[in-house]
């Protein structure tokens, strides 16, 4: 395939085979603005309701460190214990806020697309490394759309910021009088507002960015005639070929039904336009169609019986219902069995004869 057309080329919508190989290969509608919102929206969650239990664990912890400090030996073994016991304390603190943020940012890419492991995004290409590929990637169409949309992000999210902030300019203006329990206290209502705010517009701006995304996604699949042409002969097969092989398996079937009329027990006809060659012998459930055919074959089959001395009955409304039913090699139906067996009695009779 020309994968590398021009956008302009491909006017064609994309099969759902391009679509699944795109997927494949590692490439799929995503908007990285999902994942931030939903890692925005777990610090925000962390922050909420872990922020009391963290800084009374904190106060805790660091209150007996701090009472027992002058225990703690001046040595080089002192200080690396002293600081192992910090970073401890601060790890178990902030472990469970970092995983809620992992946790969101996991959500944030399965809700986009299901889980997909491919190595194909990793493999070397040589477009990485050309200048020419790597100036079209920084001045291109999406370099310069992802360039605006980071400056309008900044500036809708700061404008939304700053409007919080305005409002509580009076408060702000207090909090250097506040004694320490209050500013916490102060500073976590302000936090909570700001971050609740960004919050609400960041989710507009995500959820219009991932349409853009997966817009841009379906357009990049568009394929070229020439590509869906090669396609749908990679999919369904080359009609000629299809043709070809159509003649083939008819020529095959025609050998084998004239070979096997000269061992028929007798052909039903119409008497022109059909021809129904049946077999039947002691033992047989039913009697088995072993040839048929209209018009010029059915011709030939009466021509074969005539030469190998083939009983031919005329029963036009059985020859056209036998053709319509059956088919070679099968049984034929059993709506038909007494006017086949009919039929047969007759050419058993004759042979007694």
């Amino acid at each position: 395939m020309a994968e590398g057309a021009d956008h302009e080329d491909r006017t064609e919508e994309p099969t759902q085979r391009r679509l699944d190989e795109a997927i494949k290969r590692g490439d799929v509608a995503k908007s990285p603005e999902i994942n931030t919102l939903f890692v925005l929206g777990a610090f925000t969650l962390g922050v909420l309701m872990l922020s009391g239990p963290i800084a009374q664990s904190l106060t805790a912890e660091l209150r007996g460190f701090l009472t027992n400090a002058h225990a703690v030996p001046a040595d080089g073994a002192g200080m690396i214990f002293a600081a192992r016991r910090a970073l401890l304390i601060w790890l178990a603190a902030v472990a469970a806020p970092i995983g809620l943020v992992l946790l969101g940012g996991i959500i944030g890419g399965a809700i986009q697309h299901r889980p997909l492991w491919t190595a194909k995004p990793l493999a070397p290409q040589l477009s990485r490394i050309s200048p020419l590929a790597g100036a079209k990637r920084l001045f291109g169409k999406d370099a310069l759309f992802q360039f605006a949309k980071g400056l309008l992000k900044i500036m809708i999210v700061g404008a939304v910021g700053g409007a919080v902030l305005f409002a509580e300019r009076h408060r702000l203006e207090a909090l250097a009088q506040l004694s320490p329990g209050a500013l916490l206290s102060a500073t976590f209502a302000l936090t909570i507002k700001l971050l609740g705010g960004v919050l609400a517009i960041y989710a507009f701006l995500a959820l219009g960015d991932f349409a853009y995304q997966r817009f841009a996604w379906h357009r990049r699949q568009r394929m070229t005639k020439q590509e869906l042409k090669e396609e749908f002969k990679e999919s369904e097969g080359n009609p000629e070929v299809k043709a070809r092989l159509r003649q083939i398996r008819a020529a095959r079937l025609k050998k084998r039904m004239m070979a096997a009329v000269p061992e028929a027990t007798v052909v039903v006809t119409n008497p022109t336009h059909f021809a129904v060659a049946l077999k039947y012998e002691k033992g047989m459930q039913a009697p088995v169609c072993v040839a048929k055919g209209v018009d010029s074959l059915a011709l030939r089959i009466r021509a074969v019986a005539g030469e190998h001395g083939v009983p031919v009955v005329e029963n036009p409304p059985l020859a056209r219902a036998l053709h319509a039913s059956v088919d070679i090699d099968e049984e034929i139906p059993v709506e038909h069995y007494k006017a086949v067996a009919e039929v047969i009695g007759y050419v058993l009779r004759l042979r007694r004869r």
